[in-house]
């Protein structure tokens, strides 16, 4: 995973024409981060700020240069914007975004660890803890080349800026919302960003025999509906037809057994586009041709795990609340059902194509306040040329494929700002290890750190 450190520094490099390449050894560096518990809580009162002040000083002791040189922002008490002036001012700055907040450990799953999760133990050549890969690898990868480049004297062409938000994980409301107004405020607008998303894959379906690296130009949709019945209520001993927990408990089963059908559209036909040109036999054929096979495709992509959240919006049926007590039959129920929706999709098309599948009038949706996704972001802009040259400098023959991401990042706060939005994680991982992202035993190697 080499690619880790001197890709983030290729990519400051590309920028500006800058061709050196600085070592650094950030090991120890990004261990540190973990062992400090930066974690995100769904309830923001069960936050423990105390470890994001922790890790606010361990980046100042650690990289003392970046803070003493660069322009630094605390935005929404936690998140931090550095700005590091360009030589050209009348160029449109950059924008490197990370995030540093990383999701909590499953109650109960502690002992699955084969590491404590905040150990930040270095065996078995890993790197073992929760933001190893999510997202606290792309912060310390950043700030070691900034403070590389800074120590060698160099100064960009255009404005650089980078963020580093607290909350990602939990919506980005104070986090990033926040440092993309601040940005809107100083009346700044980006030539494009670098946000988190794809990644460098050792063992990728896609390019058998070949490393891929992954740049998306899009990211699905973030959208939760909540779903709420009533029905008659009363005791367990005189059970009602009309029950609450049974008539939500279909409507969720139907949503779960009926996925939407699979589809493709753009970024993914660039990405089927550009996986053919790497593919030989009957499948190169038929992504080399998906204007004839582009329906036999999406069922293929659709039945493989790895592929299938690519070609369709996913439901996920994640929450399910009712009852007071077990001889009371409630009269009313609460289910939460998460979707991520391929671009194009609007919440609001989901909503009737949710009604639709239910088919129960009682059935109340909410939809809360989700937005419309981003647009797909331009495959022939700079930033995407800047990020394939990087790649390509320091994997000379990995194939560089467009795609979507199937999460959801803090790139919608920044629509304002720029349509261009490249995310690209500076790490590579193998297949065999890109499951751990948010999961037990998340690690990366120290191989590829070194």
């Amino acid at each position: 995973m080499k690619a880790r450190i001197s890709a983030a520094l290729t990519l400051l490099a590309c920028l500006s024409s800058h061709p050196q390449h600085l070592a650094a050894d950030p090991v120890e560096h990004l261990a540190e981060a973990i062992r400090i518990p930066t974690i995100s809580h769904q309830d923001r009162e069960q936050i423990d700020y105390g470890a994001f002040e922790q890790f606010h000083q361990f980046l100042v002791r650690t990289y003392p240069t970046v803070f003493e040189k660069l322009s630094v922002e605390v935005v929404g008490q936690y998140s931090l914007l550095l700005a590091w002036p360009g030589k050209d001012s009348q160029l449109k700055p950059v924008l490197f975004d990370s995030h540093y907040d990383v999701v909590p450990v499953e109650p109960g799953t502690e002992g699955e660890w084969t590491h404590p999760p905040f150990s930040g133990v270095i065996a078995d050549g890993y790197l073992w803890g929760r933001g190893a890969l999510d997202d606290k690898s792309s912060v310390i990868a950043t700030l070691e080349a900034i403070e590389a480049l800074l120590k060698a004297g160099f100064q960009p062409t255009r404005t650089l800026l980078f963020s580093f938000a607290h909350d990602e994980e939990i919506g980005g409301r104070d986090g990033a919302a926040n440092i993309a107004a601040r940005i809107e405020e100083l009346g700044i607008t980006l030539e494009y960003m670098i946000g988190e998303g794809g990644q460098v894959v050792e063992g990728s379906p896609f390019t058998p025999g070949k490393t891929m690296a992954m740049v998306a130009l899009a990211e699905k949709t973030y959208v939760t509906l909540t779903l709420r019945v009533r029905g008659d209520g009363g005791h367990s001993s005189m059970p009602v037809t009309n029950n609450a927990v049974v008539n939500l408990a279909r409507a969720v089963a139907a949503l779960h057994d009926n996925p939407f059908e699979p589809e493709l559209v753009p970024p993914v036909t660039s990405m089927i586009e550009a996986i053919g040109e790497h593919s030989n036999g009957v499948q190169g054929f038929l992504m080399r041709n998906q204007s004839l096979f582009g329906g036999v495709i999406a069922s293929n992509m659709a039945k493989d795990p790895f592929s299938n959240a690519m070609v369709r919006s996913t439901t996920a049926v994640t929450m399910f609340n009712a009852g007071i007590k077990e001889n009371v039959i409630p009269q009313q129920a609460q289910a939460r059902v998460n979707f991520r929706l391929l671009p194009g999709v609007t919440p609001e098309q989901l909503v009737t194509e949710v009604k639709a599948i239910i088919a129960n009038p009682n059935i109340e949706i909410d939809a809360g306040n989700w937005g419309s996704g981003l647009p797909v972001t331009d495959i022939n802009g700079a930033g995407y040329q800047h990020v394939s040259a990087a790649i390509m400098e320091v994997l000379p023959d990995a194939a560089i494929i467009p795609g979507l991401l199937v999460a959801s990042t803090d790139a919608r706060h920044y629509r304002n700002l720029t349509d261009n939005n490249y995310r690209f994680h500076t790490y590579s991982l193998s297949m065999a290890d890109s499951g751990a992202i948010h999961g037990t035993n998340e690690r990366t190697s120290v191989e590829g750190i070194d």
